[in-house]
């Protein structure tokens, strides 16, 4: 029997005002794994009406106060982590690995966010008033809108959150379609088990077909003072957009095109067990995720049989096993995707190393290309999925030329084994994040996250989340009473 949950609103649980539900599927199984309420606009106004009444409270709320919530919710996201890797097996298909480092992170987050409550924040400014003191204030917004992808739905549902509400704004939340309780209720259950106060988060879960309609009301809406959204490139620019249009500031961390160099010094061994994370961790469905590895000429033969090989052993299967590294793709027209990208691939001269083929419902195996042609769909285009394409240089000037090749700039890992060597090509990649002798996925909730170009703009993470939720005030105190011209 599936589950049943409303929408989130002032603390509680209501229905959509229009009765209506949506149906919110298993990846792996293709059964229906529960049932949420479709918000209409109605309910949305209704959310931000609420948000909005709760601001002034929570935004006066003594520092510490709030900070306790948020180190209660920090532990209570560890204590529901067996909850949460039943969530994620069921509703996106996550495999034990990814649920737990979703819980891990999830709560580095909440306690980073708890730090950063009583932190510094402002300065105190030279005047050229005599006697005058002057000061630059950093103040909570209001109410903020906050999209949440389905992909590391712990992590990624709470950060849509927790800088906003830890600057002292309240929220309301519209999750992913896809995990609308994963990436959505779960957390607004955890903030009210750690004593969030009623409306200052709220959730809206909807119907795919209403996706459109929902974010249009959210973000028109007057009330809401800033927007984040994290996901895909093409819908980034939609909301942005749109936050535009009503001149509201937005946060938006969006795809990648990411790589992994080997470099000619590098410990193979290593980069082989580095590049297999990058690329196959969840399915390859991180933001993060690399699907190009160029690797050094010297080291491509060697570097290529041991990646294949290890690619070609990986576990794959059910996500409930506790051996299961590859598991399902959020739906089966995403795995058909990927293998549609394949297909054009080897149709166009890559050459097959190991994986391909057609997927089996949601599942698609792990796939190794070589050769990669440029008019190759995959070349330019994300793959999202477990698929890497092997691509040697000879120099460095070529490999950083390959990086560069794409219109986003999220992350990148650079492999060797000499820091000053990795330094240099680490620099002149155009990236937001890069990581010398590591692989591209990485998450540390003290860190700037984010990226260029069409990875979006903005940083979430440490204080570049909260500046990101908070405005700056010139105040000005004299101490003296001026004297005027006239």
């Amino acid at each position: 029997m599936s589950l049943h949950r409303s929408l989130h609103i002032d603390g509680t649980e209501v229905p959509a005002l229009s009765g209506r539900t949506t149906e919110d599927v298993s990846p792996y199984t293709g059964a229906v794994y529960a049932r949420v309420a479709a918000a209409g606009p109605e309910d949305v106004t209704a959310a931000v009406e609420v948000a909005e009444a709760a601001f002034p409270d929570w935004a006066a709320l003594e520092p510490f106060a709030r900070r306790r919530i948020f180190l209660n919710a920090a532990d209570l996201m560890e204590h529901r982590s067996e909850e949460a890797a039943e969530l994620m097996a069921a509703e996106v298909g996550g495999t034990r690995p990814w649920s737990r480092f979703n819980v891990s992170v999830a709560a580095d987050i909440l306690r980073e966010a708890a730090a950063a409550i009583t932190a510094p924040r402002g300065d105190v400014l030279a005047s050229q008033e005599r006697g005058a003191l002057g000061l630059a204030i950093r103040e909570p917004v209001g109410v903020v809108a906050a999209f949440s992808p389905w992909n590391a739905p712990l992590i990624l549902g709470v950060r849509a959150v927790a800088a906003a509400l830890a600057a002292g704004n309240t929220v309301v939340l519209k999750p992913s379609e896809d995990a609308p309780i994963a990436c959505g209720l779960f957390v607004a259950d955890t903030f009210k088990a750690a004593g969030l106060p009623d409306g200052v988060l709220n959730v809206v879960t909807n119907d795919r077909a209403d996706a459109a309609v929902i974010a249009e009301t959210l973000i028109a809406d007057p009330r809401v003072r800033a927007v984040n959204f994290t996901g895909s490139t093409g819908v980034g620019r939609v909301i942005g957009t749109l936050a535009a249009q009503h001149l509201k500031p937005a946060l938006l961390e969006l795809g990648g095109k990411n790589s992994v160099l080997v470099l000619n010094d590098a410990d193979v061994d290593h980069a082989v067990r580095a590049a297999a994370f990058s690329v196959f961790m969840n399915s390859g469905q991180i933001c993060m995720s690399a699907d190009r590895l160029l690797v050094h000429a010297d080291l491509m033969d060697e570097f290529t049989e041991k990646f294949v090989a290890r690619v070609a052993a990986l576990p794959c299967g059910a996500p409930t096993s506790q051996t299961t590294i590859v598991g399902p793709l959020i739906s089966a027209n995403e795995a058909n995707r990927v293998a549609r990208q394949v297909s054009d691939a080897v149709a166009k001269g890559a050459r097959l190393l190991t994986g391909g083929g057609q997927p089996d419902g949601a599942l698609y195996p792990p796939t190794v290309l070589s050769g990669l042609p440029k008019d190759a769909t995959l070349y330019h285009g994300e793959a999202f999925g477990p698929v890497a394409a092997i691509t040697p240089f000879t120099t460095d000037d070529e490999a950083i030329a390959l990086a560069n090749d794409t219109e986003h700039g999220l992350t990148c890992g650079v492999i060797t084994e000499n820091g000053t060597h990795g330094l240099r090509v680490a620099r002149r990649i155009r990236t937001g994040i890069v990581h010398v002798n590591d692989q591209s996925v990485g998450d540390e909730p003290q860190a700037p996250f984010g990226g260029f170009g069409s990875s979006g703009y903005g940083r979430f993470g440490g204080r570049w989340g909260i500046e990101a939720f908070s405005n700056t005030r010139w105040v000005t105190l004299a101490t003296e009473q001026a004297h005027y011209p006239f």
